[in-house]
């Protein structure tokens, strides 16, 4: 007859407090931490100063990772560049197909830099960091802000083909004659923005970021490109007239050693 065997003889039972579940992360036990936001506290910092507590606080032996909001903050602002790269490719294809040239679409685009650093200043000035809806702002104003060169290149252009007017000229002669409609454009996009920057209620702290960077980058642009763009215009004109100068030379020694 086979009895019952007491616990104590197969093993030592030892009393204490002990979690009623177990968590895993893939195949490793894991336990989760939560934080929350100070007023005031952008994501961005509050990330920053998680990572840099678990790097003094934790030995080498445990590896923490972010879940959660903190995981899609950190892979929304992993693919910034490579978002606002592709915007700028696709500018510069469309560009170039429509005017069939390799030079003016980067006349257009060098506009845009003062547009960045008008929505970065603005931001820094009204104590906002760079979030997602910053970016989205950016990207916005790469929309708006390139049509400033597009209403002077095309009328140089146009002015240069049809009317035989030298690039200096033509490129005068649109900035006097286009000045009106971009600053018509530009104001009614700027102020289209107002409310997004100076709204209040609920979610207004998530439009505040799109409004304050589409004014900020374009007040900035406004004032710079109307001087920068007729300038590269120029400079571009200059360089492709003489890369036309020196190839000229070797087609006329081409087509006399063919005549020959």
């Amino acid at each position: 007859m086979i009895g019952q065997v007491p616990l104590s003889a197969i093993a030592d039972v030892v009393v204490e407090p002990a979690p009623l579940q177990i968590e895993h992360f893939g195949l490793f036990s894991s336990a989760s931490v939560f934080f929350d936001l100070r007023p005031g506290v952008s994501p961005d910092d509050a990330v920053e100063a998680a990572r840099k507590a678990l790097d003094e606080l934790l030995p080498t032996s445990i590896h923490a990772h972010f879940q959660g909001v903190a995981l899609a903050f950190e892979a929304s602002l992993g693919n910034e560049l490579m978002l606002i790269l592709a915007a700028l490719a696709c500018v510069y294809i469309v560009l170039g197909v429509l005017y069939e040239s390799f030079v003016h679409p980067i006349t257009i685009i060098s506009t845009l830099p003062s547009a960045g650093v008008g929505a970065l200043l603005a931001l820094s000035v009204t104590g906002r960091d760079l979030d997602v809806i910053g970016v989205v702002g950016i990207v916005l104003l790469i929309g708006i802000v390139k049509k400033n060169a597009i209403m002077m290149i095309d009328f140089a252009l146009v002015a240069e083909r049809d009317q035989g007017l030298p690039a200096r000229a033509a490129i005068r002669e649109a900035c006097l004659l286009r000045l009106r409609p971009i600053l018509m454009t530009t104001f009614v996009a700027l102020f289209g923005a107002l409310p997004l920057m100076t709204g209040s209620g609920v979610g207004a702290e998530v439009r505040q970021p799109l409004g304050i960077a589409i004014v900020g980058g374009l007040a900035v642009s406004q004032v710079l490109t109307l001087f920068t763009t007729p300038v590269i215009y120029l400079a571009f004109d200059r360089l492709s007239k003489r890369m036309r100068g020196a190839n000229a030379p070797a087609e006329t020694g081409l087509s006399s050693k063919v005549g020959e």
